[in-house]
């Protein structure tokens, strides 16, 4: 994934969907990558969808980047999930220090498989705005290329320094909770509305509202649902929000 490769894009996340599920796993990432999707995201932590997602990806693997994630504090089973994901996709396009868990002592190994080809990109990743400072040191550091956190219009906190600092770095931004975990889309605004802003739907609006943010590259809203999978597609294409347009869908969101 390379900073504005395709401009913005749409990608699917994993967390709290399919599990350890192989046959709704493949549905899902069938539709997605039918409707153009070019990331699918996992980690250790979301139970089985790390295996189920390969399953899905075993005709197809050519056609996503897998950006997966380290998930533990001790180096000895960091090698062995990374090892459980060669397995699975081969290689790995971008590999996560997920919330930033033993990010220090990862980093020379990961470094290590990365020189070997194993690993396309490291990046590091956290949830909570608490760990922001944090994040910010391990991006100042020079070894990361890709950061992933929350952005949606309930979640702005990485606006003020996170978004500005991987802009300068040219570090790549992978957002994600763009739908805050499905409760910023439990209410759709007037039909009206959403003509005003040019979507089919609320929720690709809110994905529309992030990946309109230019230091944004890619959105991963996690879905089981193949027609979701499709429909959040559309939030890919120009044109984007310009202020006035996220304005309004800020004040929809409120």
């Amino acid at each position: 994934m390379e900073r504005r490769r395709l401009g913005p894009v749409v990608g699917l996340g994993t967390w709290n969907t399919f599990g350890g599920d192989a046959g709704e796993a493949t549905a899902v990432v069938d539709a997605a990558l039918d409707a153009g999707y070019g990331l699918v995201d996992s980690s250790p932590m979301y139970r089985g969808a790390e295996a189920s997602l390969a399953a899905a990806l075993a005709r197809r693997r050519d056609e996503a980047e897998v950006a997966t994630k380290i998930w533990t504090s001790s180096v000895d089973e960091g090698h062995e999930q990374f090892r459980r994901q060669i397995k699975w996709f081969g290689h790995v396009e971008i590999e996560q220090v997920h919330n930033l868990v033993g990010w220090r002592e990862h980093l020379a190994w990961l470094e290590a498989e990365r020189a070997d080809g194993r690993i396309g990109k490291l990046g590091v990743t956290h949830y909570a705005a608490s760990a922001f400072d944090e994040l910010a040191v391990a991006l100042r550091t020079g070894r990361f290329e890709t950061l992933q956190l929350p952005l949606n219009p309930h979640e702005r906190e990485c606006e003020r320094d996170l978004l500005p600092l991987a802009a300068e770095l040219g570090i790549a931004v992978i957002v994600m909770r763009p739908l805050g975990e499905g409760a910023l889309v439990r209410r759709s605004p007037p039909r009206a509305e959403l003509d005003r802003l040019g979507v089919e739907s609320w929720p690709e609006a809110l994905l529309k509202w992030a990946l309109s943010d230019e230091r944004v590259d890619v959105v991963i809203p996690a879905t089981r649902n193949p027609a979701h999978a499709r429909a959040n597609a559309r939030a890919g294409e120009p044109p984007w929000f310009g202020n006035e347009e996220r304005r309004l869908v800020e004040k929809l969101a409120a």
